[in-house]
């Protein structure tokens, strides 16, 4: 048939390609794979991408001579770490943007090196995966399953060596629709990346070899068909299920005010600026969300994005007394804001910086705080900070000195009628196995964060979306505030309860949904992905065994017969 035939020469043709066009050709495979995360969502185009991954590795030569097995290995590393930089460098180029928010000659020039040494690096962990699967490589579908494990391994690295940057995980494309998303309630993320290499490469590698006779073709066929759409149907089933069943009301005596002031970020760090920004935030949170004054009437908790008050508002006594006038009694106010405190033991820097979230009662009275822990290189603090602040160099905050990690586990905040809060700050939200640390399960996750310094680009779309399968993950309901969009509620399966668009500026009013029962996810993290990673591996590892035995007792079948005496 055409279509077999061109799947075929397809296969054949990328399995033939040499020097620099199959690196381009991994490369272009990896940025077309972007198109499966948010905000396209176009994730049937990881059935040809993937496919091409792994006939790169497939038409790998051998090489000749003494260690040919190396040399096939180290070629595998280059097809690995080229379809890694193309992924990382599509998905990730909105950095770049943050570099140009200030303006600042010396910033800027670090801008090239920033936008490609972050791709570069992460597509180590692509390299890796490759490394391994070339090592291992086979013939057949096993392969796939290899070439599965290998990458899933990867990303579970990637999301924790060196503090870790999970971003864009493969297992997101699994993540849309909604019904589809749910699954990551049962097997978490990094579950989900082993799925998506299964379902996306395994059914054209297995078309393209199809037997010729028409039997044993149409088997394989119908079973690369099955091995494409029933995880699929399967998963959406499913997610329409749990999405149909009645979800429980919402938690009594709470209403939610999300304040987004869409502050330029231009103008945000600026001292000059600070006073102006923090009355702009008073102003908007006693209005409603038609714009109509209200003073907060009826309001519970006014949530308020990361570092909204971009000064120490606890040094400040009449920002205190602003905050004490706002709020009305019954009332909290949840803000990101920055916190010092002294540090008596070390005489060159005797305070400490903390990006934190601040819980303000009556009289602008403190009540509680979190200190955030995952902090963003470059944004928080400078690696070797002493050797770049010399040459000129700061952290895109324009302060000297740094911000320094809260203490683990992350401590839930336990606030008047909030079941118990666990707080994430800005890119803390993408740390899947991270959101709750202790024994005791939340109520609500609060997110506050500040997309602005990344534009109207992709990275506010990614991180919103991101957020959004943490809340299915843990199964519970999640607020969070940004500066410029987007805000929004989720309830526990991650519906969009309520929301404002990128660069909106203004409120939005909503209850909050109750908690639902914990996921499988919940109850046992990334151990669900561990057994089904040993589980594949096993498989992979009985395969190996069984086809050795195969050859083996064929070639001794064959030294039989060929030494057996013949009558006559």
């Amino acid at each position: 048939m055409p279509r077999e035939r061109s799947i075929k020469a397809l296969a054949e043709s990328v399995r033939g390609l040499r020097g620099w066009r199959r690196r381009m050709t991994a490369f272009a495979a990896g940025v077309l794979s972007v198109l499966a995360m948010a905000p396209f969502f176009a994730w049937p185009v990881l059935w040809l991408t993937l496919p091409v991954l792994v006939w790169l590795i497939d038409g790998v030569p051998a090489g000749s001579g003494a260690h040919p097995h190396l040399r096939r290995v180290a070629s595998a590393v280059a097809v690995g770490w080229w379809f890694g930089f193309g992924y990382f460098l599509a998905g990730l180029f909105w950095i770049g943007e943050a570099f140009l928010v200030e303006a600042d000659p010396v910033i800027v020039l670090f801008l090239p090196l920033a936008v490609t040494a972050m791709p570069a690096g992460l597509a180590l962990f692509y390299a890796a995966a490759t490394t391994v699967a070339g090592w291992l490589w086979r013939g057949g579908p096993v392969r796939v399953v290899v070439i599965g494990l290998a990458i899933s391994g990867a990303e579970w690295l990637r999301g924790h060596v060196l503090s870790g940057f999970p971003w864009n995980g493969l297992g997101y494309a699994l993540t849309y629709p909604l019904p589809l998303m749910q699954v990551a309630g049962l097997v978490g993320i990094y579950g989900l990346a082993l799925c998506t290499v299964l379902v996306f490469a395994l059914p054209a590698v297995m078309w393209a070899e199809a037997p010729a006779g028409f039997v044993q073709a149409r088997r394989v066929k119908l079973a690369a068909l099955s091995i494409a759409l029933l995880p699929l149907l399967g998963g959406a089933l499913y997610g329409y299920v749990l999405l149909s069943r009645p979800t429980p009301g919402p938690v009594a005596g709470v209403r939610i005010r999300i304040v987004q002031p869409s502050v330029p970020q231009r103008e945000k760090w600026l001292s000059q600026n600070q006073e102006r920004i923090f009355h702009d935030h008073l102003a908007l949170s006693a209005t409603d969300p038609a714009g109509r004054r209200d003073d907060l009437a009826g309001i519970t908790h006014l949530v308020w994005p990361e570092a909204a008050m971009p000064f120490f508002p606890l040094q400040h006594p009449e920002a205190l007394a602003a905050i004490g006038t706002l709020l009305s009694p019954g009332t909290e106010l949840i803000s990101g804001a920055l916190r010092a405190e002294p540090d008596p033991s070390n005489k060159e820097r005797p305070w400490r910086f903390f990006n934190s979230l601040l819980v303000f009662g009556e009289q602008g009275r403190l009540i509680a705080h979190y200190d955030k822990i995952y902090l963003v290189p470059f944004g928080e603090y400078l690696p070797l900070q002493p050797l770049l602040e010399r040459i000129g160099l700061r952290p895109l905050t324009q302060r000297r000195g740094r911000f320094e990690g809260g203490v683990r586990p992350r401590p839930l905040l336990h606030l008047p009628r909030l079941p118990p809060v666990v707080p994430i700050i800005c890119y803390e939200a993408v740390f899947p196995s991270d959101i709750v640390e202790g024994a005791e399960r939340p109520g609500v996750i609060l997110n506050v964060t500040n997309d602005g310094w990344f534009g109207n680009t992709t990275g506010p779309r990614q991180h919103f979306h991101q957020a959004r399968v943490r809340a299915v993950e843990e199964g519970l309901p999640l607020i969070r505030a940004a500066n410029n969009g987007i805000s929004a509620l989720f309830d526990g399966r991650g519906r969009v309860v309520a929301h404002l668009g990128l660069d909106v500026r203004g409120v939005i009013d909503t209850d909050l949904p109750a908690p639902l029962p914990s996921t499988l996810y919940a109850r046992f993290g990334d151990y669900i992905f561990f057994g089904i990673w040993l589980l594949a591996a096993a498989c992979v590892v009985l395969v190996a065994m069984v086809s050795n035995h195969s050859t083996h007792a064929g070639r001794a079948t064959e030294f039989m017969s060929a030494n057996t005496p013949t009558r006559g």
